[in-house]
């Protein structure tokens, strides 16, 4: 049955507001004068739920500026998760559980998410079928691992090992990113400082020497040469600055584009790697949760397939699809793969030998997540004092460009 958000004034004059369940406008205001109230306004809340379907029909210039913002973030949805797996896992109905969770919601917009999943589990759709409302906020991995569940009758249970895995890979990404926090602010930080003294320091210096007819130091020379390109091309080089990101969207955009570029990014000297064991670690976590929750091993492939960041990897897992399709075992077409991490390979044969795939899976996830970790904070701690060496050594140049003439200049007025 819908759920409407109402406004109305009691017989006192006082406001009330709140949601209530009925199969029209019409009788939601019917219900709202029977409880001697005057409605002031009564909205669907399945409309304001697919308002973003409706956004995404408009002309382009009509459009809201940036994504849709998201009912449930990533560690509130891990929480969520966990909430109602306890809930159930303790014994408490369904219908139950959101009307707990439904009380304990701190914003607006999560009540009435709540409120609409209840109202389509009390019309007698499965959990995974209500999520579905929302796919931003629950993912089709998650929502088929639930709908698994529900057929098992271990809903519970998955929801927590829902949770568990995604505040598991939840952390890894944290990690991965603080890491490389630190070396961009650097970066960024040399960059500015050489632009600040190449475009404001060494120009007045270049005045002084425009008038001597003595031939300056080659490095000088340079730095002269730089600050004036720099000066004369900064229109440019702004408007370059300001453009590039949107045109990097718009190349992305074309899936030519992403597959190349997907495809070199895997093949860096260091970053591929870790890039490849990231996305393995993702793939192995949320396929051995869908196995594990029941899903037929196909259809999770496919599943877990979606996840994958990479578009390279997820043409790639296609042709192993194609293989796993046509009777192959996981582990004999994962060992003809090689852009996975031939990890996951060797654990996936074992666990078809031993009947232990989805616990094995799992593992490879752990242990991949811990090695990017390893990986992604020892490449931060080689490239903290590599990259303060290297905006020193810029500094150092620059000063050099600017004290070499001068010295010579001391000089000569001595003798």
């Amino acid at each position: 049955m819908p759920v409407f958000r109402y406004q109305a004034l009691s017989a006192q004059g006082q406001s009330r507001q709140g949601r209530l369940q009925a199969d029209s406008a019409r009788a939601a205001r019917q219900l709202l004068r029977a409880q001697g109230l005057v409605p002031l306004q009564v909205q669907s809340l399945q409309d304001e739920a697919g308002g973003q379907a409706d956004a995404a029909a408009l002309p382009w210039w009509r459009r809201p500026i940036g994504p849709p913002r998201r009912r449930l973030g990533a560690s509130a949805r891990v929480l969520w998760l966990r909430q109602l797996g306890s809930l159930l896992d303790s014994g408490l109905p369904l219908d139950r559980a959101f009307v707990a969770m439904r009380a304990q919601a701190q914003q607006a917009a999560q009540a009435d998410m709540l409120a609409l999943i209840r109202a389509d589990v009390s019309g007698g759709s499965g959990l995974a079928q209500a999520l579905g409302q929302f796919p931003r906020e629950f993912p089709a991995a998650e929502r088929a691992a639930i709908a698994a569940a529900e057929q098992g009758g271990q809903l519970g249970a998955v929801l927590l090992q829902l949770a568990d895995g995604l505040h598991a890979m939840q952390q890894l990404r944290q990690k991965v990113l603080s890491a490389a926090l630190y070396p961009a602010i650097v970066s960024l930080v040399a960059l500015a400082v050489a632009v600040f003294l190449l475009t404001t320091v060494v120009p007045p210096i270049a005045q002084v020497f425009a008038g001597s007819q003595r031939e300056l130091p080659t490095l000088t020379v340079l730095m002269l040469a730089l600050s004036r390109g720099l000066r004369d091309w900064a229109p440019l080089c702004l408007g370059l600055v300001l453009v590039a990101p949107l045109l990097w969207r718009l190349a992305m955009r074309r899936a030519p584009w992403r597959l190349r570029v997907s495809a070199l990014w895997l093949r860096l000297p260091v970053i591929g790697p870790l890039a490849r064991a990231y996305q393995t670690a993702r793939l192995c976590q949320t396929l051995g949760m869908l196995v594990q929750a029941g899903v037929p091993l196909l259809k999770a492939l496919q599943t877990a397939t979606a996840t994958v960041g990479s578009p390279y990897l997820q043409q790639q897992l296609q042709t192993l699809m194609a293989e796993v399709r046509e009777g192959a075992p996981l582990g004999l077409a994962l060992e003809r793969q090689t852009e996975l991490h031939p990890l996951m390979a060797t654990f996936a044969r074992v666990g078809e030998e031993t009947g232990r795939l989805p616990a094995l899976l799992l593992q490879v996830s752990q242990q991949l997540a811990a090695e990017v970790q390893r990986r992604a904070m020892l490449l931060a701690t080689l490239l903290e004092p590599a990259l303060i060496l290297l905006m020193g050594g810029m500094v150092l140049l620059i000063v050099l460009a600017v004290l070499t003439p001068i010295m010579e200049l001391n000089t000569l007025v001595r003798l």
